[in-house]
């Protein structure tokens, strides 16, 4: 290591020693929001002592902080408990759609799919290949860090190259490249869920579809992956030269009978399922088009999107499970489901306070009265709307330094920014695609995400002697290239005015 590098890791280590001190400070996510809905209800009362109001901007009617220290106020938090809960957007949507995933990943699907993308890729071609298979594996949440990470570094050194390198490639995709990717996966409904529930706050009616930032991820994914080469072949693969460790290359196996035979099970199965859905969209009176206006924007296709993840994700995984003889029975089916079920147990523990504060900020009106004076600031500021869209980036990724969950930071952010923006005339589905920017790009230097213990585990294994220090100056590259290309198309979407997803237009 040259003597900058050695200084460049010094200062980063320093900055992020702080960081990781502030990050651990901060209470459990779930803590927080029982925290937030606490303060919340204090708030309520001590704004509403004060004659502040102010006036709707859709209706004029003049909207006042409501108090939920008061007796009303007290029993509708009593008696709402529970619905609060259960009616949350999110989080019906999160479970169904995992149901479906759990069984492709249960039987194997996704992470033979996963190995024969890597294996198959032509050896100048390897790097995007990974990069790119770490944005799909998105899809089915943890999957990337667990198995691709790895993978990439073995495959790395198998083939000479510094493994260091293909991890950092492979974390790059599946960290960095988060909300990108070809398909819908469970962040989709959650975020869309969040958003909706935050949207209501101004227009008790507007609909945010699980495919709402669609176009915009799906084009991002070949942007973050070219991006993620360029960095790995021109600066990380040079930084690190030529690796001097003790691992020894692996063997990589190559995919059995029974995992080929599974994979072509699934072609035909999804095949089927496919040309079903076609069947449905395509003719003009089909079956899944909207049965009013035959139209798809708002059809029971793109309104039951969480349906279609949850059975392609059932046809798939079954289908290959029977083929590669991975699932025997309904047993096994069943397994898989009940498994993603335990690791979700967090997760609905953290929605339940999650709800109550949502709910607590909604009734209190301090949603709509944050929302219309932050308006009002910002448009006496003069900011036009590609310096507030890039200090929003910026926002969401500072903050993702400190608060590693994406469903956790959108539900703070969402009550507020979401009334904002769309007070200043744009919408929901357009803020939260600038949030999704800002919370993925700064992943892979939090200490504060959920893995980023296990990939310093993972470094590890080739350099006994590398920290957090060593994986964020490996990692740090990364962040500022996607933040500068991720944005720049961000900026380039909007001014063509193209919309973000279906039926999710810029502005309101």
């Amino acid at each position: 290591m040259t003597e900058a590098a050695g200084k460049s890791n010094k200062y980063i280590e320093t900055f992020l020693g702080i960081i990781e001190k502030v990050g651990n400070k901060l209470p459990h996510p779930t803590t927080l929001f029982a925290l937030f809905a606490l303060g919340v209800i204090i708030l309520s009362w001590i704004v509403s002592q004060f004659n502040f109001s102010v006036l709707h901007p859709g209706t004029g009617l003049e909207i006042k902080p409501i108090n939920l220290l008061s007796v009303e106020g007290l029993h509708r938090i009593i008696l709402n408990l529970i619905t609060n809960f259960t009616s949350f957007a999110p989080l019906g949507t999160v479970l169904v759609s995992l149901l479906g995933i759990a069984v492709a990943e249960h039987s194997g699907l996704i992470g033979t799919s996963l190995r024969l993308l890597v294996l198959k890729a032509p050896k100048k071609l390897l790097t995007f290949v990974i990069v790119f298979a770490g944005i799909l594996s998105n899809t089915a949440s943890e999957i990337g860090y667990v198995l691709l990470v790895p993978l990439s570094a073995i495959i790395f050194l198998a083939v000479g190259r510094h493994p260091i390198a293909g991890l950092a490639a492979a974390f790059a995709g599946v960290s960095g490249g988060y909300s990108a990717n070809l398909l819908l996966g469970t962040i989709d409904p959650l975020l869309a869920g969040l958003t909706q529930e935050a949207a209501h706050i101004i227009d008790k009616s507007y609909e945010v579809n699980a495919a709402a930032n669609y176009y915009f991820m799906f084009v991002s994914t070949f942007f973050i992956a070219a991006a993620g080469t360029w960095v790995t072949e021109k600066i990380v693969i040079p930084r690190l030269g030529t690796y001097k460790g003790d691992a020894k290359a692996e063997e990589i196996k190559p995919l059995s009978k029974d995992e080929k035979r599974g994979l072509w099970y699934t072609l035909a199965a999804t095949s089927v399922f496919t040309l079903i859905i076609l069947a449905g969209i395509l003719p003009e009176q089909g079956f899944l088009r909207d049965p009013k206006t035959f139209g798809i924007l708002k059809s029971p296709f793109l309104s039951g999107i969480v349906s279609f993840i949850f059975l392609g994700g059932v046809v798939a995984g079954l289908a290959y499970g029977i083929g590669a003889k991975t699932i025997k029975n309904d047993n096994d089916v069943i397994k898989g489901m009940n498994k993603s079920m335990e690791t979700l147990g967090s997760y609905i523990v953290l929605v339940f306070f999650a709800a109550q504060f949502v709910a607590f900020f909604n009734w209190t009106n301090l949603g709509m009265i944050v929302a219309v004076e932050g308006a009002n600031i910002l448009k006496s500021s003069g900011l036009g709307p590609i310096p507030l869209l890039i200090s929003f980036i910026i926002i969401s990724g500072f903050i993702n330094l400190f608060i590693g969950s994406a469903s956790a930071k959108w539900a703070i952010m969402a009550p507020v920014f979401i009334p904002m923006f769309m007070l200043l005339g744009y919408s929901p589905e357009l803020v939260q695609g600038a949030y999704r920017v800002g919370d993925s790009v700064t992943n892979i230097i939090s200490p504060m995400m959920s893995y980023f213990a296990l990939i310093i585990a993972f470094v590890g294994k080739y350099d006994s002697k590398a920290g957090i220090g060593t994986l964020i100056a490996t990692m740090l590259p990364y962040t500022i290239t996607f933040f500068i290309i991720w944005t720049l198309l961000f900026i380039v979407w909007f001014l063509l005015g193209i919309p973000v997803g279906p039926g999710a237009g810029l502005f309101i």
